[in-house]
């Protein structure tokens, strides 16, 4: 375990360090800056103030451990198996460990955020009081150009509490290259320096320009954590 919280902590190392060579815009070339490498070892929040709910992908092992509800086996299975890139794998992996009830209640606190324009039926089904009728109108809707239209159309069905407590555990991804900085923000684990990195090398052309150049200063899974919550105006390949 303490192997693996070492692995955890060095999530953002590995930086490509090319002497000689200035950064410059968004060229796939380009070296990374000093304030760049910086992004390497930024430490994610683990549990962002707009929802309250832990994400046990950035979370400690303290934290996980101290959810109540939580055994010392599921915390062993999501230290182990994350980063996780949906809930169901999540759900799936402390299953043998937490009965059904217990993984529901466990949900009210901690949780993956879900996409809410591709999320699967079985998905939305694991959000807190959501049921079949109320997974039914989330798709109905789709797409979703934004969470002021998700509160709108589903707050035909339910009151404005019910509605801001849903929209607690989903997400909308963001358009890459037009994306303000509060909505870089606004993705789990990303503060100030990667932020820069995510306008750094803008125009994005595709999802590999992407990868290719945010995988200088993360790592392969930190990076598929990441691209879930981006995405590129049609037309673009994505």
């Amino acid at each position: 375990m303490f192997e693996h919280r070492l692995r955890r902590a060095a999530r953002f190392a590995g930086v490509i360090l090319v002497s000689g060579m200035v950064a410059c815009g968004g060229a796939p070339d380009s070296a990374p800056s000093d304030e760049a490498e910086a992004a390497a070892t930024e430490t994610p929040a683990a549990e962002p103030a707009s929802t309250g709910l832990l994400n046990p992908n950035l979370a400690d092992e303290a934290q996980i451990n101290g959810l109540a509800g939580m055994s010392p086996a599921a915390a062993e299975a999501i230290l182990e198996g994350r980063p996780f890139l949906d809930m169901l794998t999540l759900d799936a992996a402390i299953a043998p460990h937490l009965e059904e009830a217990a993984r529901e209640a466990l949900y009210g606190s901690m949780w993956v955020p879900v996409n809410l324009n591709t999320a699967s039926e079985a998905e939305l089904l694991l959000i807190p009081g959501v049921g079949d009728r109320m997974a039914y109108e989330f798709d109905e809707y789709r797409p979703y150009d934004g969470m002021a239209r998700f509160q709108r159309e589903i707050g035909k069905y339910v009151d404005e509490e019910t509605v801001e407590n849903y929209a607690r555990y989903v997400f909308i991804a963001i358009e890459l290259n037009t994306a303000s900085d509060e909505d870089i923000l606004a993705i789990p684990g990303v503060g100030d320096r990667m932020l820069h990195e995510f306008k750094e090398y803008r125009p994005f052309e595709s999802m590999e320009h992407f990868m290719r150049e945010i995988g200088k200063y993360v790592d392969d899974d930190e990076l598929a954590r990441l691209a879930r919550y981006v995405t590129l105006a049609d037309g673009q390949d994505d």
